[in-house]
């Protein structure tokens, strides 16, 4: 009678353990009965179920991640194209994540690999690769997202945190052809800069020129007015002097010529005794 006792508070024990469990922090739990869902939203915390007949299976609630092997598209114009991209997901519905996966994590990722990759299929087929080059990344990623996270909530009970793509490569002919695109784009920019360099200088100095030229113009101009000023200034100065003593003034202008004539010592004159120009030799009152 006492071992049965023993027993059967043995048995109550067990059965007392088997009724609760916990959910721990960054999980979330469901109640099966007979493989039938019971209870699909169990949170962090200490709970009960029904011993024996009842079993409970906990999900990672943290957010994992996809890191697929790069894969090889086409663009629009049929050139390939090598992309190595990565996936953060989560689950969001525990029941539609068991009916589809049976809680198999290897699972999910193995169904959730093919809807990205038809998702990235579809946005690199439908853009050209210089479209790729010039920045198309963020919107192809942002609309991958987007679609597979609608897809595998409903399909999966996955949600979709993030698509990334780590790296584009290309082809070594596919990247020969884009170079030789880039480096003749880049030399037909050169080529418009320096035209417009050069057409730019040519206005500039022509600019110049004109601005010389009006300078110039107005410099002799002023230069022409202080001439002739000094012209008027010194013939109204000589004709002062003149004024104020004619023979003298005739007399020093004699001077000046005879020095002039006679400079070098050996200038020869052919003259008339009664030449003008020798009337301060001849007439000696006029000395």
């Amino acid at each position: 009678m006492k071992i049965a006792w023993i027993v059967l508070a043995v048995v109550l024990v067990l059965l007392g353990v088997n009724s609760a469990f916990v959910v721990s922090e960054g999980q979330s739990a469901m109640l099966l009965q007979f493989g039938r869902i019971v209870r699909a939203d169990y949170r962090p915390g200490l709970h009960f179920k029904v011993p024996l007949l009842q079993d409970v299976m906990r999900f990672d609630n943290r957010i994992l991640e996809l890191d697929a092997p790069p894969e090889r598209y086409f663009t629009s114009e049929k050139k390939s194209v090598n992309v190595d991209f990565y996936v953060k997901w989560r689950i969001a519905d525990n029941a539609a994540y068991y009916r589809a996966t049976s809680g198999d994590q290897t699972l999910a990722v193995q169904r959730l690999t093919p809807i990205v990759k038809d998702g990235l299929r579809f946005e690199f087929n439908s853009r050209t690769l210089q479209e790729l080059i010039a920045g198309g990344r963020k919107d192809i990623t942002v609309r991958v997202r987007q679609q597979t996270d609608a897809s595998a909530r409903k399909n999966l009970g996955i949600a979709v945190v993030d698509v990334r793509i780590k790296r584009i490569d290309l082809p070594d002919e596919v990247s020969e052809s884009v170079y030789k695109r880039m480096r003749a784009e880049r030399l037909q920019l050169a080529n418009e800069l320096r035209y417009t360099g050069q057409e730019a200088a040519e206005k500039i100095q022509a600019d110049a020129d004109r601005q010389g030229q009006v300078l110039r113009a107005d410099a002799e101009r002023d230069a022409a007015k202080v001439r002739g000023d000094g012209d008027a200034q010194a013939a109204a100065i000589y004709a002062q002097a003149y004024g104020q003593d004619p023979e003298f003034f005739a007399f020093n202008r004699s001077m000046a010529a005879y020095r002039k004539s006679f400079a070098d010592g050996k200038g020869v004159l052919v003259l008339k005794p009664d030449a003008e120009f020798l009337r301060y030799f001849n007439d000696a009152s006029k000395k």
